[in-house]
């Protein structure tokens, strides 16, 4: 889409074009060289980006002509390339108003306009613009932008196809309807766009990055690569195709790639969105801690200054901090996911004879989120509820996919419907109470929730944090997860459920064959020590406590998720540098979930990590009848675990501190009879108490949806309550 600083160099062009010959008005002939020569010096310091020095030459002319619209005209583009855009607009209108036949003063005010927002005026001056020049195919791009930021797509691709029928072989137009077509998700026809722009022009950066952004849409990523790898041979200094690399690079899951890409933008743009993040990210990922330390409190310190330096979900492992995890959600959801201006819900009151609940999500499939939710969808009292899914993820036909369609009464694949169109329809159909299952996990669409479809939205179980958005009402946790004094945290209201936070399925089936310890990799004898949470959980500190467990339990192993190959290679250099030999370490391979499930049984003690818990992964360990030692924290991802011990009547297993958790790992590994004894009271335990109970489970987050529409239904604001316990 085109860039402010694309037609502040047409403006500078113009500007060239007047200064060869073009005189200011009402001057004699001497006088017009004069103020000729001082513009040709003022025009070769503003090409040099000398702004400063030009404004002055600019200003020292309008005190002796305060009337030189082309003047007035050029330094406002100064000040628009500064960013002083209030500035910048105030010249260029009182240029218009003196020379309101100037179809480029009125252009240029419509890009200014467009750039600080202001769309619909942008709008109106570049109609006024064409009514002067009505085939100016430059003035027509510009109209269709901001057509296009505005939302208004179909009229948007109409001004781009006036602008190519005036001038076939305009790039930037192509280029835009190539942006247009792939907003609204029609990706196979965007990339024709993009392909029309580069048969123009070979050497169009723009186009072959964005034509990247269209094929990984398409899971084309190989072909993304290829397109990224040809706009940076273009233009190795750009950023925009340096990050959607690096993210592409992190969706193949080539993690050191992508760190390695993002060290590059970081030098190359170091105030780049997420640049920095998004390193430090990819390292985690890959287990790459050189940079860690600095690069956490650098990160901290961003985010408390109300700087979006990080992504919410990846702030989860940095800090547990909760003021400063709520700042880190309502600085991103103040630049990325503003609430809509048009609500499309305005107050109504919906009468039906059962609540309508909708659960939004990209992952009802073979995922963690659907092996927890699958029963409870199932066991929905549907005399009370019509309950609906609303898919946007991968079409994928899979066991899981197939059992939730069943489940649902309601299955919406919605996966090509633009955000828009998305909550247009869950107005449509009256939805009472949205449920995201996302929050800002791979795959969300959170601007499906700012248009404010229902009445009631609340965030569950895919996002363990407050999302910070004024459009989110409720947040469902439990009293472990969010205690009382937690509730400042949040900008949801908190529906807590009496026993857990987290649903399970209660019918994970698990492979009734062990596989061998030889099959898996682990050593014939001694103590496994087993932690399956994704590798970017895992901490220095706490990847140090794990290795003292290893030097003070002999013969034992770690028994870790394999992730990429770099990330099992440097948690392996990691642990020869602390004086423990590689092969300690033990990498599990991917594996079908029954038979994932079936390995645990070849475990002694499952470790936890912090700040960010084991949620699901804890949930298996425990389905399997493996004890899980939590460490808990102040944050809702850091007291995951707690609460699902606590539900299952295991709580000598929460520790406070690492070094609690580091006398209780080894008081466990080297007592047997008191391992022995966990186990045995975990597996009747599963049987008699609450966390694997959905049937209670389920009637008690009914509860909750009932709380909250009875609120809505008498007209109430959302408000934080505690669903009472089923006798």
């Amino acid at each position: 889409m085109r860039k402010l600083k694309d037609f502040l160099r047409a403006c500078l062009d113009r500007l060239q074009g007047r200064l060869n010959g073009v005189a200011p008005p009402d001057a004699d002939s001497q006088s017009r060289q004069a103020t000729k020569a001082t513009l040709d010096k003022a025009f070769a310091l503003h090409q040099a980006g000398k702004l400063d020095e030009a404004e002055a030459i600019y200003n020292a002319v309008l005190r002796q002509q305060p009337d030189n619209v082309s003047v007035l005209h050029d330094l406002g583009v100064v000040h628009a390339q500064r960013g002083e855009f209030a500035r910048a607009a105030e010249l260029i209108r009182r240029a218009v108003e003196i020379a309101p036949d100037k179809a480029t003063y009125h252009s240029t005010l419509g890009n200014i306009l467009m750039d600080i927002g202001f769309y619909n005026d942008a709008v109106a001056s570049h109609d006024r613009a064409l009514v002067i020049t009505p085939d100016s195919a430059e003035v027509l791009v510009s109209r269709g932008t901001a057509l296009f930021r505005s939302g208004q797509q179909e009229a948007a691709m109409a001004s781009f196809g006036r602008a190519l029928a005036i001038s076939p072989d305009y790039v930037d137009a192509h280029c835009n309807c190539g942006s247009v077509l792939a907003s609204l998700k029609r990706y196979t026809e965007a990339i024709v766009s993009y392909d029309r722009a580069i048969a123009i022009d070979p050497g169009c950066a723009e186009a072959f990055a964005d034509r990247g952004v269209a094929l990984v849409e398409l899971g084309r990523y190989d072909e993304a690569l290829r397109s990224y790898d040809r706009a940076l041979t273009i233009r190795p200094d750009y950023p925009d195709a340096l990050n959607n690399r690096g993210v592409l690079f992190m969706m193949m899951r080539s993690y050191e790639r992508a760190a390695q890409n993002f060290a590059q933008l970081v030098e190359l743009a170091p105030d780049f969105s997420h640049a920095l993040d998004n390193r430090f990210r990819a390292n985690l990922l890959a287990c790459n801690w050189k940079s860690h330390g600095v690069d956490r409190e650098y990160l901290c310190a961003q985010v408390r200054a109300g700087k979006r330096a990080v992504q919410p979900f990846a702030f989860l492992a940095i800090s547990d901090n909760g003021a400063d995890i709520l700042t880190c959600a309502q600085t991103f959801v103040a630049h990325v996911y503003p609430p809509s201006a048009k609500p499309l819900w305005a107050g109504e009151r919906y009468q039906h004879d059962r609540i309508r609940i909708a659960y939004l999500s990209a992952d009802l499939r073979e995922h963690a989120v659907s092996y927890l939710i699958a029963d409870l969808i199932e066991q929905h009292d549907k005399t009370r509820f019509e309950v609906s899914a609303w898919s946007f993820g991968p079409g994928v036909e899979d066991g899981m996919r197939a059992r939730l369609r069943k489940s649902f009464e309601h299955f919406h694949d919605v996966e090509h419907l633009t955000d828009t169109e998305i909550a247009t329809r869950l107005r449509a159909q009256e939805i009472d109470i949205v449920v995201d299952l996302m929050g800002f996990t791979q795959g969300s669409r959170t601007a499906i929730l700012v248009h404010r479809a229902a009445p009631i939205q609340v965030n569950y179980i895919g996002y363990v944090s407050t999302m910070g958005a004024g459009y989110m009402d409720y947040i469902i946790g439990d009293a472990g997860v969010i205690p009382l004094e937690h509730e400042a945290f949040y900008a949801e209201k908190v529906a807590r459920l009496p026993d857990v936070y987290q649903v399970n399925d209660s019918k994970r089936v698990i492979a009734s064959r062990t596989p061998s310890r030889a099959e898996v990799g682990l050593p014939e004898t001694g103590f496994v020590f087993c932690c399956f949470n994704n590798n970017y959980k895992i901490t220095p500190e706490v990847f140090e406590l794990w290795i003292r467990l290893l030097k003070r339990v002999e013969g034992s192993v770690l028994w870790l998720v394999a992730g990429d190959v770099t990330a099992s290679r440097n948690l392996r250099l990691e642990a020869e540098a602390r004086g423990i030999a590689a092969d300690r370490l033990v990498f599990a391979k991917y594996a079908q979930p029954p038979e994932y499930l079936a390995r645990y049984r070849l475990a002694d003690l499952f470790l936890d990590t912090l700040p960010y818990n084991a949620g699901a992964t804890a949930s298996d360990a425990l389905w399997v009848g493996l004890p899980v030692l939590t460490c808990m924290g102040n944050a809702f991802p850091g007291r995951m675990a707690a609460s699902l011990l606590r539900a299952v009547g295991l709580t000598e297993l929460i520790t406070g501190n690492h070094a609690d958790y580091e006398a209780m790992a080894i008081k466990l590994a080297t007592t047997p009879a008191l391992l022995s004894d966990l186990k045995m009271r975990l597996a009747q335990n599963k049987i008699t108490h609450p966390l694997f109970d959905v049937d209670r489970f389920t009637r008690h987050i009914e509860s909750a949806y009932t709380t909250m529409y009875e609120r809505y239904q008498r007209g109430e604001s959302p408000q934080s309550f505690s669903v009472q316990a089923i006798p």
